[in-house]
């Protein structure tokens, strides 16, 4: 795909939005189903099931996905796409690149055993390995672009207000 086409693409999208605002609010949708058995569970996808369950720091086998790895595959996956996006965009072609995400959490917070302890990933890296045509300004551009358009970095950066239904809720 080349910038020409990219813009054929969005250009009709583009203008919708611009009449029509509330047509851009797009919705987005996971579920999980519980494991009756085991520690796990099974989250369903365009793709396939993946089966989550406890990592091995936490008393996992480590033959289940850990949602941690999941996020910084969602991150990379995003940042990924939208990267390709904005070198279309800018003509910058790349002839091999990856995106990494690394990532750290406390399995002391998780395990309850100091409540001090943060929950959650507390440092995330995410490393644009580039081989491209363009000069080190213009790619530090459409990683900076990159970066601004990425949903999940963006989401990550500036978190969403969270609401937790609880069974007996009104619409749980």
């Amino acid at each position: 795909m080349n910038a020409d086409h990219l813009r054929a693409l969005q250009a009709p999208l583009k203008q919708r939005y611009r009449e029509t605002p509330q047509d851009a609010l797009t919705p987005a949708r996971a579920e999980a189903r519980l494991d009756p058995d085991g520690i796990s569970c099974v989250v369903p996808s365009w793709r396939g099931e993946t089966v989550a369950g406890l990592h091995p720091a936490t008393g996992g086998t480590g033959e289940l996905a850990c949602s941690a790895d999941m996020l910084l595959q969602a991150v990379v996956a995003c940042a990924g796409v939208t990267l390709r996006a904005v070198s279309t965009a800018m003509g910058i072609t790349i002839r091999h690149g990856r995106v990494v995400a690394e990532g750290t959490w406390d399995a002391r917070g998780t395990l309850g055993i100091d409540r001090q302890a943060p929950i959650g990933l507390t440092d995330i890296t995410v490393r644009f390995e580039l081989d491209a045509d363009a000069d080190p300004a213009k790619l530090a551009r459409l990683i900076e672009t990159t970066e601004r358009y990425c949903v999940i970095l963006q989401t990550l950066r500036n978190p969403p207000r969270i609401t937790i239904a609880r069974p007996g809720d009104e619409g749980a």
